[in-house]
Protein backbone atom coordinates (compact mmCIF):
# COMPACT_ATOMS: atom_id res chain seq x y z
CA UNK A 1 0.00 0.00 0.00
CA UNK A 2 1.47 3.40 -0.63
CA UNK A 3 -0.05 7.20 -0.63
CA UNK A 4 -1.18 8.35 -3.65
CA UNK A 5 -0.37 12.06 -4.37
CA UNK A 6 -3.53 13.92 -5.33
CA UNK A 7 -4.25 17.23 -5.69
CA UNK A 8 -6.06 19.58 -3.35
CA UNK A 9 -10.10 19.92 -3.30
CA UNK A 10 -9.76 23.80 -3.76
CA UNK A 11 -6.73 22.88 -6.78
CA UNK A 12 -9.16 20.52 -8.10
CA UNK A 13 -12.30 22.75 -8.40
CA UNK A 14 -9.63 25.47 -9.96
CA UNK A 15 -9.19 23.45 -12.83
CA UNK A 16 -12.49 22.10 -13.14
CA UNK A 17 -13.82 25.71 -13.59
CA UNK A 18 -10.86 26.57 -15.64
CA UNK A 19 -11.88 24.10 -17.97
CA UNK A 20 -8.37 21.81 -17.07
CA UNK A 21 -10.16 19.09 -15.71
CA UNK A 22 -13.79 17.25 -16.48
CA UNK A 23 -16.06 16.78 -13.88
CA UNK A 24 -17.15 13.07 -15.58
CA UNK A 25 -13.19 11.78 -16.36
CA UNK A 26 -12.27 12.88 -12.81
CA UNK A 27 -14.94 10.54 -11.29
CA UNK A 28 -14.15 7.57 -13.48
CA UNK A 29 -10.76 8.12 -12.01
CA UNK A 30 -11.77 7.99 -8.79
CA UNK A 31 -14.02 5.03 -9.14
CA UNK A 32 -10.95 3.17 -11.02
CA UNK A 33 -8.49 4.14 -8.32
CA UNK A 34 -10.93 2.66 -5.27
CA UNK A 35 -11.83 -0.05 -7.46
CA UNK A 36 -7.75 -0.76 -7.83
CA UNK A 37 -6.63 -0.39 -4.22
CA UNK A 38 -5.42 -2.93 -2.20
CA UNK A 39 -7.21 -1.72 0.94
CA UNK A 40 -10.70 -2.66 0.20
CA UNK A 41 -11.86 -2.06 4.04
CA UNK A 42 -12.26 1.88 3.01
CA UNK A 43 -15.21 1.65 1.36
CA UNK A 44 -18.74 0.06 2.43
CA UNK A 45 -20.23 1.33 -0.72
CA UNK A 46 -19.02 2.84 -3.56
CA UNK A 47 -22.06 5.22 -5.27
CA UNK A 48 -20.79 4.72 -8.83
CA UNK A 49 -24.22 5.56 -10.60
CA UNK A 50 -25.00 8.54 -8.68
CA UNK A 51 -21.45 10.02 -9.14
CA UNK A 52 -21.44 9.68 -13.10
CA UNK A 53 -25.12 11.17 -12.79
CA UNK A 54 -23.97 13.97 -10.71
CA UNK A 55 -20.63 14.42 -12.59
CA UNK A 56 -22.72 14.81 -15.56
CA UNK A 57 -24.43 17.48 -14.37
CA UNK A 58 -21.90 19.09 -13.13
CA UNK A 59 -19.65 19.16 -16.12
CA UNK A 60 -22.81 20.78 -18.16
CA UNK A 61 -22.58 23.49 -15.16
CA UNK A 62 -19.16 23.87 -15.65
CA UNK A 63 -18.95 24.09 -19.35
CA UNK A 64 -21.96 26.94 -18.76
CA UNK A 65 -20.12 28.99 -16.60
CA UNK A 66 -22.53 28.32 -13.40
CA UNK A 67 -20.39 26.72 -10.64
CA UNK A 68 -22.41 25.87 -7.51
CA UNK A 69 -19.51 26.72 -5.59
CA UNK A 70 -15.82 26.49 -5.70
CA UNK A 71 -15.81 22.47 -5.25
CA UNK A 72 -18.67 21.79 -7.40
CA UNK A 73 -17.58 18.83 -9.80
CA UNK A 74 -15.28 17.40 -6.87
CA UNK A 75 -16.09 14.01 -5.25
CA UNK A 76 -16.74 13.77 -1.69
CA UNK A 77 -16.66 10.37 0.60
CA UNK A 78 -19.45 10.18 3.41
CA UNK A 79 -19.33 8.43 6.71
CA UNK A 80 -21.43 5.23 6.78
CA UNK A 81 -24.06 6.94 9.46
CA UNK A 82 -24.91 9.85 6.74
CA UNK A 83 -28.67 8.79 5.03
CA UNK A 84 -28.66 8.24 1.13
CA UNK A 85 -32.11 8.27 0.02
CA UNK A 86 -32.57 4.72 -0.92
CA UNK A 87 -29.78 2.88 0.73
CA UNK A 88 -29.79 1.09 4.05
CA UNK A 89 -27.11 3.30 6.37
CA UNK A 90 -25.01 0.93 8.36
CA UNK A 91 -23.71 2.72 10.81
CA UNK A 92 -21.20 0.71 11.06
CA UNK A 93 -22.56 -2.35 12.23
CA UNK A 94 -24.51 -5.51 11.07
CA UNK A 95 -27.80 -5.68 12.98
CA UNK A 96 -29.26 -2.50 11.32
CA UNK A 97 -29.17 -4.85 7.39
CA UNK A 98 -32.90 -5.05 7.96
CA UNK A 99 -33.74 -1.64 8.33
CA UNK A 100 -35.54 0.19 6.11
CA UNK A 101 -33.86 2.03 3.28
CA UNK A 102 -33.34 5.71 3.81
CA UNK A 103 -36.27 8.05 2.54
CA UNK A 104 -34.23 10.88 1.37
CA UNK A 105 -30.74 12.34 1.76
CA UNK A 106 -29.29 13.68 5.13
CA UNK A 107 -30.12 17.49 5.08
CA UNK A 108 -26.26 17.71 4.58
CA UNK A 109 -25.92 15.45 1.72
CA UNK A 110 -28.95 17.94 0.40
CA UNK A 111 -26.64 21.10 0.98
CA UNK A 112 -23.47 18.82 -0.51
CA UNK A 113 -25.71 18.61 -3.36
CA UNK A 114 -26.50 22.57 -3.71
CA UNK A 115 -23.12 23.15 -4.09
CA UNK A 116 -22.03 20.97 -6.53
CA UNK A 117 -20.20 17.85 -4.54
CA UNK A 118 -20.36 14.55 -6.07
CA UNK A 119 -20.99 11.74 -3.47
CA UNK A 120 -18.37 9.23 -4.46
CA UNK A 121 -18.94 6.46 -2.03
CA UNK A 122 -19.94 5.67 1.92
CA UNK A 123 -16.84 4.92 4.08
CA UNK A 124 -16.13 2.46 6.84
CA UNK A 125 -16.22 3.09 10.27
CA UNK A 126 -16.49 2.17 13.88
CA UNK A 127 -19.26 0.49 14.48
CA UNK A 128 -22.09 2.97 15.92
CA UNK A 129 -19.36 5.38 16.07
CA UNK A 130 -18.41 4.16 19.36
CA UNK A 131 -14.44 4.27 19.30
CA UNK A 132 -11.59 6.44 18.97
CA UNK A 133 -9.20 3.23 17.41
CA UNK A 134 -10.93 2.51 14.29
CA UNK A 135 -11.33 -1.12 14.47
CA UNK A 136 -14.60 -2.81 12.64
CA UNK A 137 -14.89 -6.41 13.13
CA UNK A 138 -17.99 -6.54 10.70
CA UNK A 139 -16.53 -4.34 7.28
CA UNK A 140 -12.67 -5.22 8.34
CA UNK A 141 -10.55 -2.22 9.67
CA UNK A 142 -9.50 0.35 6.77
CA UNK A 143 -5.52 0.16 6.88
CA UNK A 144 -3.26 3.27 8.08
CA UNK A 145 -1.28 3.42 4.85
CA UNK A 146 2.13 5.72 6.77
CA UNK A 147 2.93 1.88 7.45
CA UNK A 148 3.33 -0.57 4.64
CA UNK A 149 4.95 -3.50 7.47
CA UNK A 150 2.72 -3.44 10.41
CA UNK A 151 -1.01 -2.68 10.11
CA UNK A 152 -1.92 0.17 12.21
CA UNK A 153 -4.69 1.83 13.47
CA UNK A 154 -6.38 4.25 11.15
CA UNK A 155 -8.21 6.22 14.09
CA UNK A 156 -11.88 6.27 14.89
CA UNK A 157 -14.30 6.52 14.42
CA UNK A 158 -14.28 7.94 11.40
CA UNK A 159 -11.95 5.35 9.86
CA UNK A 160 -12.60 5.17 6.83
CA UNK A 161 -12.99 9.07 6.04
CA UNK A 162 -9.52 9.29 7.31
CA UNK A 163 -7.51 6.27 5.23
CA UNK A 164 -9.75 7.45 2.02
CA UNK A 165 -8.35 10.63 2.11
CA UNK A 166 -4.62 9.94 2.99
CA UNK A 167 -4.02 7.07 0.56
CA UNK A 168 -5.25 9.65 -1.98
CA UNK A 169 -8.48 8.01 -2.84
CA UNK A 170 -10.68 11.20 -2.16
CA UNK A 171 -9.12 14.72 -1.44
CA UNK A 172 -12.68 15.24 0.40
CA UNK A 173 -14.40 13.05 3.39
CA UNK A 174 -16.73 13.82 5.85
CA UNK A 175 -17.51 12.20 9.32
CA UNK A 176 -18.68 12.85 12.45
CA UNK A 177 -17.01 14.14 16.31
CA UNK A 178 -18.55 13.01 19.31
CA UNK A 179 -15.06 12.55 20.91
CA UNK A 180 -12.35 12.99 18.81
CA UNK A 181 -13.72 11.08 16.00
CA UNK A 182 -12.75 13.60 12.98
CA UNK A 183 -9.34 14.68 14.49
CA UNK A 184 -8.29 11.69 15.45
CA UNK A 185 -8.34 10.27 11.91
CA UNK A 186 -6.74 13.43 10.58
CA UNK A 187 -3.86 12.93 13.35
CA UNK A 188 -3.15 9.49 12.75
CA UNK A 189 -3.33 9.65 9.12
CA UNK A 190 -1.25 13.10 8.76
CA UNK A 191 -4.47 15.21 7.56
CA UNK A 192 -6.42 18.41 8.75
CA UNK A 193 -9.97 17.40 10.01
CA UNK A 194 -11.73 20.08 11.09
CA UNK A 195 -14.46 19.70 14.20
CA UNK A 196 -17.41 22.00 14.04
CA UNK A 197 -19.35 24.00 17.19
CA UNK A 198 -22.75 21.83 17.47
CA UNK A 199 -25.55 23.49 15.65
CA UNK A 200 -23.42 24.69 12.61
CA UNK A 201 -24.26 21.91 10.44
CA UNK A 202 -27.51 20.30 10.54
CA UNK A 203 -27.90 16.34 11.81
CA UNK A 204 -31.22 15.41 10.52
CA UNK A 205 -30.62 12.43 8.47
CA UNK A 206 -27.10 11.46 10.67
CA UNK A 207 -27.61 7.99 12.77
CA UNK A 208 -26.52 9.28 16.44
CA UNK A 209 -24.00 8.34 18.96
CA UNK A 210 -25.10 11.51 21.46
CA UNK A 211 -27.23 13.91 20.62
CA UNK A 212 -25.97 16.47 22.69
CA UNK A 213 -22.14 16.17 21.75
CA UNK A 214 -22.53 14.80 18.18
CA UNK A 215 -20.73 17.67 15.63
CA UNK A 216 -19.57 16.58 11.92
CA UNK A 217 -16.84 18.12 9.78
CA UNK A 218 -14.66 17.56 6.76
CA UNK A 219 -11.17 15.46 6.45
CA UNK A 220 -9.05 17.24 4.05
CA UNK A 221 -5.39 17.45 3.18
CA UNK A 222 -5.35 21.44 4.23
CA UNK A 223 -7.19 23.86 5.83
CA UNK A 224 -7.87 25.57 2.76
CA UNK A 225 -9.87 22.79 1.31
CA UNK A 226 -11.75 22.70 5.07
CA UNK A 227 -12.70 26.23 4.87
CA UNK A 228 -13.54 25.68 1.40
CA UNK A 229 -16.39 22.70 2.34
CA UNK A 230 -17.35 24.36 5.70
CA UNK A 231 -18.58 27.08 3.43
CA UNK A 232 -20.37 25.17 0.51
CA UNK A 233 -22.26 23.28 3.29
CA UNK A 234 -23.62 26.21 4.53
CA UNK A 235 -24.17 27.91 1.57
CA UNK A 236 -22.19 30.72 2.04
CA UNK A 237 -21.28 32.41 -0.97
CA UNK A 238 -17.58 33.36 0.04
CA UNK A 239 -16.05 32.29 3.03
CA UNK A 240 -15.41 33.93 5.73
CA UNK A 241 -12.41 32.15 7.38
CA UNK A 242 -9.62 34.48 6.01
CA UNK A 243 -5.46 34.23 6.97
CA UNK A 244 -4.26 36.86 9.46
CA UNK A 245 -0.89 38.31 10.53
CA UNK A 246 0.73 35.60 12.33
CA UNK A 247 1.02 38.38 15.30
CA UNK A 248 -2.21 38.54 15.47
CA UNK A 249 -2.26 34.74 16.83
CA UNK A 250 -3.00 34.57 20.92
CA UNK A 251 -1.98 31.05 21.76
CA UNK A 252 -3.31 29.50 25.44
CA UNK A 253 -1.04 26.26 25.85
CA UNK A 254 -2.71 24.22 28.73
CA UNK A 255 -0.18 22.75 31.24
CA UNK A 256 -3.01 20.78 32.61
CA UNK A 257 -3.82 17.04 31.52
CA UNK A 258 -3.68 16.95 27.65
CA UNK A 259 0.60 16.21 27.60
CA UNK A 260 0.47 13.01 29.76
CA UNK A 261 2.11 10.26 28.79
CA UNK A 262 2.79 11.83 25.52
CA UNK A 263 4.79 10.45 23.27
CA UNK A 264 8.39 11.92 22.92
CA UNK A 265 7.65 13.06 19.30
CA UNK A 266 4.66 13.98 19.55
CA UNK A 267 5.74 17.00 22.29
CA UNK A 268 8.72 17.50 20.19
CA UNK A 269 6.65 18.19 17.18
CA UNK A 270 4.42 19.92 19.23
CA UNK A 271 6.93 22.44 20.93
CA UNK A 272 8.94 23.02 17.38
CA UNK A 273 5.93 24.06 15.68
CA UNK A 274 4.95 26.97 18.89
CA UNK A 275 8.97 28.00 18.55
CA UNK A 276 8.08 28.61 14.69
CA UNK A 277 5.02 30.63 15.01
CA UNK A 278 6.72 32.09 18.64
CA UNK A 279 9.43 33.45 16.22
CA UNK A 280 6.99 34.73 13.46
CA UNK A 281 5.29 37.06 16.14
CA UNK A 282 2.58 34.83 17.38
CA UNK A 283 2.06 35.46 21.27
CA UNK A 284 2.26 32.01 23.11
CA UNK A 285 0.93 31.53 26.55
CA UNK A 286 1.81 28.79 29.20
CA UNK A 287 -0.96 28.20 31.72
CA UNK A 288 -2.54 25.76 34.31
CA UNK A 289 -5.93 24.37 33.06
CA UNK A 290 -7.73 23.12 36.36
CA UNK A 291 -10.72 23.06 34.45
CA UNK A 292 -9.29 20.58 32.53
CA UNK A 293 -9.24 18.10 35.39
CA UNK A 294 -12.28 19.44 36.38
CA UNK A 295 -13.61 17.60 33.61
CA UNK A 296 -12.26 14.44 34.21
CA UNK A 297 -12.85 14.52 38.01
CA UNK A 298 -16.86 14.89 36.86
CA UNK A 299 -16.87 12.67 34.01
CA UNK A 300 -15.46 9.71 36.61
CA UNK A 301 -17.80 10.64 39.45
CA UNK A 302 -20.98 10.59 37.51
CA UNK A 303 -19.95 8.56 34.30
CA UNK A 304 -19.63 9.59 30.43
CA UNK A 305 -22.32 11.33 28.81
CA UNK A 306 -21.64 9.68 26.06
CA UNK A 307 -22.58 6.14 27.02
CA UNK A 308 -25.79 7.28 28.47
CA UNK A 309 -27.30 8.46 25.49
CA UNK A 310 -25.51 5.79 23.63
CA UNK A 311 -27.66 3.53 25.69
CA UNK A 312 -30.65 5.94 24.98
CA UNK A 313 -30.19 4.56 21.18
CA UNK A 314 -29.00 1.67 21.55
CA UNK A 315 -31.04 0.31 24.82
CA UNK A 316 -32.90 -2.77 23.13
CA UNK A 317 -29.70 -3.57 21.23
CA UNK A 318 -27.50 -3.67 23.65
CA UNK A 319 -30.02 -6.11 26.04
CA UNK A 320 -31.70 -7.95 23.52
CA UNK A 321 -30.20 -10.98 20.67
CA UNK A 322 -28.82 -8.07 18.01
CA UNK A 323 -25.88 -7.78 21.42
CA UNK A 324 -24.38 -10.96 20.07
CA UNK A 325 -23.70 -9.41 16.43
CA UNK A 326 -22.71 -6.15 17.36
CA UNK A 327 -18.39 -5.58 18.22
CA UNK A 328 -18.26 -6.99 21.97
CA UNK A 329 -16.76 -3.84 22.72
CA UNK A 330 -19.48 -1.48 21.97
CA UNK A 331 -21.88 -3.60 24.06
CA UNK A 332 -19.86 -2.95 27.12
CA UNK A 333 -19.02 0.66 26.49
CA UNK A 334 -22.69 1.30 26.02
CA UNK A 335 -23.32 -0.55 28.71
CA UNK A 336 -21.41 1.69 31.22
CA UNK A 337 -23.88 3.98 31.56
CA UNK A 338 -26.25 1.28 33.26
CA UNK A 339 -24.46 2.01 36.47
CA UNK A 340 -25.19 5.76 36.32
CA UNK A 341 -28.53 7.15 38.20
CA UNK A 342 -30.84 9.84 37.56
CA UNK A 343 -29.22 12.08 39.84
CA UNK A 344 -25.68 11.40 38.21
CA UNK A 345 -27.02 12.68 35.02
CA UNK A 346 -28.78 16.12 36.35
CA UNK A 347 -24.87 16.62 37.98
CA UNK A 348 -23.71 15.86 34.71
CA UNK A 349 -25.39 18.65 32.69
CA UNK A 350 -25.40 21.14 35.40
CA UNK A 351 -21.42 21.07 35.75
CA UNK A 352 -21.10 20.80 32.22
CA UNK A 353 -22.58 23.84 32.34
CA UNK A 354 -20.68 25.69 34.68
CA UNK A 355 -17.66 23.84 33.47
CA UNK A 356 -18.17 25.40 29.67
CA UNK A 357 -18.81 28.93 30.46
CA UNK A 358 -15.77 29.39 33.13
CA UNK A 359 -13.68 27.80 30.37
CA UNK A 360 -14.77 30.19 27.84
CA UNK A 361 -14.34 32.94 30.22
CA UNK A 362 -11.06 31.82 30.88
CA UNK A 363 -9.93 31.62 27.36
CA UNK A 364 -11.91 34.80 26.01
CA UNK A 365 -10.63 35.49 22.12
CA UNK A 366 -7.03 33.27 22.23
CA UNK A 367 -6.68 30.18 20.52
CA UNK A 368 -6.10 26.64 22.34
CA UNK A 369 -3.37 24.52 21.50
CA UNK A 370 -2.24 21.12 22.29
CA UNK A 371 -1.35 17.74 20.78
CA UNK A 372 -4.32 16.06 18.73
CA UNK A 373 -3.52 12.38 20.72
CA UNK A 374 -0.78 11.87 23.08
CA UNK A 375 0.84 8.95 20.50
CA UNK A 376 0.81 8.06 16.66
CA UNK A 377 -1.08 5.30 15.26
CA UNK A 378 -0.70 1.87 17.20
CA UNK A 379 -0.40 -1.49 15.74
CA UNK A 380 -3.69 -3.10 15.36
CA UNK A 381 -3.35 -6.97 15.80
CA UNK A 382 -2.33 -6.22 20.10
CA UNK A 383 -5.43 -3.94 20.34
CA UNK A 384 -7.78 -6.59 18.74
CA UNK A 385 -6.09 -9.41 20.90
CA UNK A 386 -6.47 -7.77 24.23
CA UNK A 387 -9.68 -6.09 25.47
CA UNK A 388 -8.22 -4.52 28.47
CA UNK A 389 -5.46 -2.70 26.42
CA UNK A 390 -7.72 -1.76 23.72
CA UNK A 391 -9.84 0.06 26.22
CA UNK A 392 -7.04 1.94 28.08
CA UNK A 393 -5.37 3.12 24.72
CA UNK A 394 -8.90 4.09 23.34
CA UNK A 395 -8.86 6.19 26.51
CA UNK A 396 -5.95 7.76 26.15
CA UNK A 397 -6.75 8.20 22.35
CA UNK A 398 -9.67 10.29 22.96
CA UNK A 399 -8.34 12.27 25.90
CA UNK A 400 -7.59 15.57 24.72
CA UNK A 401 -10.02 15.84 21.77
CA UNK A 402 -12.89 14.55 24.09
CA UNK A 403 -12.41 17.94 25.61
CA UNK A 404 -13.29 19.89 23.00
CA UNK A 405 -16.52 18.01 22.84
CA UNK A 406 -17.76 18.18 26.49
CA UNK A 407 -16.77 22.03 26.67
CA UNK A 408 -18.51 22.37 22.89
CA UNK A 409 -15.72 23.39 21.29
CA UNK A 410 -14.58 23.97 17.68
CA UNK A 411 -11.56 22.65 16.71
CA UNK A 412 -8.67 21.96 13.72
CA UNK A 413 -6.37 19.30 13.74
CA UNK A 414 -3.16 19.61 11.80
CA UNK A 415 -0.08 17.80 10.79
CA UNK A 416 2.71 18.75 12.94
CA UNK A 417 5.35 15.92 11.58
CA UNK A 418 6.12 12.38 12.03
CA UNK A 419 7.94 10.24 14.10
CA UNK A 420 11.39 8.26 13.68
CA UNK A 421 8.94 5.45 12.23
CA UNK A 422 7.24 8.15 10.16
CA UNK A 423 3.74 7.76 11.65
CA UNK A 424 2.42 11.14 11.66
CA UNK A 425 1.79 13.13 14.69
CA UNK A 426 -0.82 16.25 14.78
CA UNK A 427 -1.32 19.62 16.72
CA UNK A 428 -5.17 20.83 17.45
CA UNK A 429 -6.33 24.74 17.79
CA UNK A 430 -9.44 24.72 19.43
CA UNK A 431 -12.37 27.69 20.21
CA UNK A 432 -15.10 28.06 22.15
CA UNK A 433 -18.58 27.08 20.93
CA UNK A 434 -19.77 29.46 17.70
CA UNK A 435 -16.48 30.70 16.97
CA UNK A 436 -15.66 28.46 14.64
CA UNK A 437 -14.70 31.33 11.53
CA UNK A 438 -11.83 32.31 14.06
CA UNK A 439 -10.61 28.95 14.77
CA UNK A 440 -10.28 28.16 10.95
CA UNK A 441 -8.64 31.75 10.54
CA UNK A 442 -5.68 30.64 13.16
CA UNK A 443 -5.46 27.59 11.43
CA UNK A 444 -4.62 29.05 7.88
CA UNK A 445 -2.32 31.43 8.94
CA UNK A 446 -0.64 28.66 11.19
CA UNK A 447 -0.70 25.83 8.92
CA UNK A 448 2.58 26.66 7.17
CA UNK A 449 4.49 27.31 10.42
CA UNK A 450 3.05 23.80 11.60
CA UNK A 451 3.05 21.30 8.71
CA UNK A 452 6.91 20.82 8.56
CA UNK A 453 8.12 16.91 8.02
CA UNK A 454 11.06 15.40 9.62
CA UNK A 455 11.68 12.87 11.88
CA UNK A 456 11.52 13.46 15.83
CA UNK A 457 13.41 11.64 18.25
Amino acid sequence: MSLRPRPTAAELGADLRAGRRDAVDLVEDTLAAIGNHSDQAIFTEVTAKRARAEALAARARLRAGLALSPLDGVPVAWKDLFDVKGRVTTAGSRVLASAPPAAKDAALLEAAGRAGLVLIGLVNMTEFAFSGIGLNPHFGTPRNPHDTNVARSPGGSSSGSGVAVASGLTTLAIGTDTGGSVRVPASFNGIVGYKSSTGRFPMDGVFPLSRTLDTLGPLAQTVEDCVLVDAALRGAVVPEARRVPVAALRLIVPETCVFEDCQPAVVANFEAALARLAAAGARVERRPMPLLKAVQELTARCGPLVSVEALHVHRERVFGPDAEQMDQRVVKRIRLAEAMTAVDLLELLHQRERLIAETNAAIGDAIVAFPTTAHVAMPVEPLAADENLFVRENLKTLRNTAFGNFLDWCGVAIPSGVDANGMPTSLLLSAPHGRDTAALSAALTAESFIRISGAAA
